[in-house]
Parts: structure tokens; sequence; C-alpha cells
């Protein structure tokens, strides 16, 4: 099975050859820190092969000191990428990363302990299909 990427302005383009193992939502700080966002969605696997098919050189890997975070990055779009980690044996694939549909669903929430503070009952706030009018 072979999974399509992109990064958000195109110039990285990438292929996952492989299953994926797990996917989990991180709601650790780091990933909060990293994403903007309420958790980081992850794809991992120990078994599948990333193929660089276009700008492997915009791919810029920031590993956070004395952690095993590590979080690869567009240079050009500041879109995240995969990220190789092979002292540990395993290809970490950012979710929104990826262009095609994939079958596998969230595995787990992780590091709820170090969830926001707002980050609860988020089903009850008012969803929209687009941006809400002002008015």
């Amino acid at each position: 099975m072979t999974t399509k990427g992109s990064c958000l302005c195109g110039e990285v383009t990438f292929d996952i050859d492989g299953e994926f193992e797990s996917f989990f939502l991180c709601h650790c700080s780091h990933c909060r820190k990293d994403t903007g966002s309420a958790h980081g969605a992850n794809l991992f696997s120990s078994k599948a092969t990333l193929t660089w098919l276009s700008g492997a050189d915009r791919v810029t890997t920031y590993r956070l000191p004395s952690s095993r975070h590590t979080k690869s990055f567009c240079s050009t779009c500041g879109s995240a990428v995969p990220t190789e980690q092979a002292e540990l044996n395993f290809i970490v694939v950012p979710a929104g990363s990826l262009d095609d549909a994939i079958a596998i669903r969230p595995t787990a929430h992780i590091f709820m302990g170090s969830k926001a503070g707002w980050d609860g009952g988020l089903e009850q706030v008012p969803a929209f299909d687009g941006l809400p009018v002002a008015g």
C-alpha cells in the first residue's frame, strides 16, 4: 500500500509504502506547541518506508534537546512532514500531511494528563461547514 503526502505549498512531496501500526492524538505540551493546536495527530510505522519525491532539500528537522520529541517541516511553508526516527526504528507521519485517504482511525488519545485546560467538551462547541459569517 502506498500513501501520498505533501506540504501546504506543494514543494515537498512523499510516498509512504506500507501500513501504519498506530495513530495517536498526542496532547503533550511539545505536540501542542509544534502544532499550535489541542494535539498532534501522528501515524507511526516500524515497517513502512518513506520516499521523498520532491523537496527533500527543503525538509528541516528539529530535535527538542533532552527529549525524544522531533519535528520535520517544510522550510518554505512550515508544514509538518514525516520524520524518520532511525534510532527508534520507526517513522512518524503527521496525519494532516497526507493527500490520500487512510483506513486507520485514531488508536488513542495520549498524554491526556498534560492536555490544555480549554481542551474539554469540544463536541458541545458550535460547528460550521465553513467560516462563520459575522453579524
